[in-house]
């Protein structure tokens, strides 16, 4: 005699499978694509709200600099001008991978944003990049 598993059996083993693969591709995606001039990762500490991300001299008037570590990116529309929005593109949660001629670009499929709105200014994403609080002090940049 054959001991063939349950019709419960089945489905408990299906359902854990399918929530090991969820939980998989829920990951964050190492896939940044961007260059090293744009893109910064922080020392050890400066990860959370109240830290500093940089000096306003550190970000491009007319660009913006991300910042790996906390998934935020900061932009200088216009010189004086600072904007933050999350790092994580809209579309399939990619990090983007730089910032040029206006736009936040993500490296998975080609998605832009505008640097001051965070707008989606080509597809394929569909919504904005929402917005972060950042605090100006000075010539300081923290998270808020």
């Amino acid at each position: 005699m054959t001991n063939r598993p349950t019709r419960r059996t089945i489905l408990i083993a299906s359902g854990a499978t399918g929530a090991t693969a969820l939980v998989a591709a829920c990951g964050g995606s190492d896939d940044s694509g961007g260059d090293s001039a744009s893109t910064r990762t922080t020392a050890p500490g400066q990860d959370g709200a109240g830290d500093k991300l940089a000096d306003t001299a550190d970000i491009p008037v007319g660009g913006g600099t991300i910042f790996k570590d906390q998934k935020v990116v900061v932009t200088q529309p216009e010189q004086g001008q600072f904007k933050a929005f999350s790092a994580i593109c809209t579309h399939q949660q990619c990090l983007v991978g730089s910032v040029s001629d206006g736009t936040i670009n993500c490296p998975c499929h080609g998605s832009k944003f505008k640097i001051t709105d965070g707008a989606v200014a080509n597809p394929p994403a569909t919504r904005p990049l929402p917005a972060q609080n950042i605090v100006v002090d000075g010539n300081s940049i923290s998270l808020a």
